[in-house]
């Protein structure tokens, strides 16, 4: 999600990243994407991508029809980019796990907090700033389990326990080891970087 005049900007660094992604076999070292798990993980996010057409996004960067060479019976999508993406929409709203981007804007981090908590999910949510009171301010507010602060991907190593919230945890426990006592209470996992 960008917030403010940032989009553009955004927009872009986000196309030439995708399109530079190689995919292929995963365990060959110079791949960054390899193929889906099975067949059917395939499909169902090929689907994704056709509702989202149907419901008006921009498809920028289509990953569809992406061939490895030497594995064409390989399960691959590549990275795929939706633009102007409506929240309350299917892609806005569902957890996709595949290689699937959902662009949407907000006017400040009060409509962007807004959006995130509409969401039925609460597995992840980062922010990009360089300013610690709005960092400060997401960390706290967002209704997430694992949150990220200038970290893309805000995944607890091993050693953390999985802190997804809302529908985006199964079970009644959060916790490996300590954490596990601590089950009636929503936790956060929040990873922070400041270069």
């Amino acid at each position: 999600m960008a917030i403010g005049d940032i989009y553009e900007p955004l927009q872009h660094k986000l196309l030439e990243a995708a399109k530079a992604i190689k995919v292929g076999y995963g365990l060959d070292e110079s791949v960054q994407m390899g193929p889906l798990r099975s067949k059917q993980a395939r499909d169902k996010v090929l689907s994704y991508i056709e509702i989202g057409l149907k419901e008006g996004a921009k498809l920028i960067l289509d990953g569809r029809n992406i061939r490895a060479d030497g594995y064409e019976e390989g399960y691959f999508v590549g990275p795929s980019i939706f633009d102007n993406v409506d929240p309350k929409t299917k892609i806005g709203s569902e957890e996709i796990f595949g290689p699937v981007m959902c662009i949407m804007t907000a006017k400040n981090l009060d409509e962007a907090l807004e959006m995130i908590h509409q969401n039925p999910h609460g597995n992840a949510a980062s922010i990009f700033t360089q300013n610690g009171k709005w960092a400060r301010e997401f960390k706290h507010r967002v209704q997430a389990g694992d949150v990220g602060i200038k970290i893309g991907v805000a995944a607890p190593v091993a050693f953390f326990p999985f802190s997804g919230w809302k529908d985006s945890f199964f079970g009644d426990l959060h916790g490996q080891g300590f954490h596990a006592i601590n089950f009636f209470t929503e936790r956060k996992v929040v990873i922070s970087r400041w270069l």
